[in-house]
């Protein structure tokens, strides 16, 4: 099974249909760094990654590891760790990972632009938690708690997301 997700801000998975929040960029083929664009493309689901003091820990066959005040995840195209995770404080650009706010609090990490990363074909597209009345992401895609707890716990390993122009 494919998590599909449409660009009129839909996630359909498991004969469900989810609302979902997308980049203020729209949705596009040629994602480039900065554009705050959602890719379209098929891509693998890698781990979860959860903030440990804030919410309990998914119930999902994925790996789940707990976010800490030290991570990161690169985003300067001209540095080595390009779209990897990295260990603050990070000398180059980076995104902080254990936020204020609860975005952050579920991240699903997906195979976009990571074996291996091309500099400035985008960075940190994550399935993480929605902003106040969905409002758009960076680039990433976005459905409420509830929702990605429902989600979660039915992905398996192999399952991928589907993001559709």
């Amino acid at each position: 099974m494919t998590i599909l997700v449409r660009a009129d801000n839909t996630l359909i998975y498991g004969g469900k249909t989810y609302r979902c929040a997308l980049g203020k960029g729209g949705v596009k083929s040629d994602k480039v760094e900065g554009d705050g664009a959602t890719p379209s493309g098929t891509f693998a689901l890698r781990y979860i990654l959860y903030r440990a003091d804030r919410i309990k820990k998914p119930d999902s066959a994925l790996d789940i590891h707990a976010i800490g005040e030290t991570d990161g995840w690169c985003d300067d195209p001209q540095h080595a760790d390009y779209n990897r995770p990295v260990t603050l404080p990070f000398p180059a650009s980076h995104e902080k990972l254990y936020r204020d706010d609860p975005i952050y609090d579920i991240i699903v990490v997906l195979g976009h632009n990571d074996s291996p990363p091309v500099p400035g074909k985008g960075s940190a597209v994550f399935f993480h938690l929605a902003r106040h009345q969905y409002a758009p992401t960076e680039g990433c895609v976005a459905v409420n708690l509830a929702d990605m707890y429902e989600i979660l716990a039915k992905i398996t390993p192999d399952e991928t997301i589907e993001i559709r122009l």
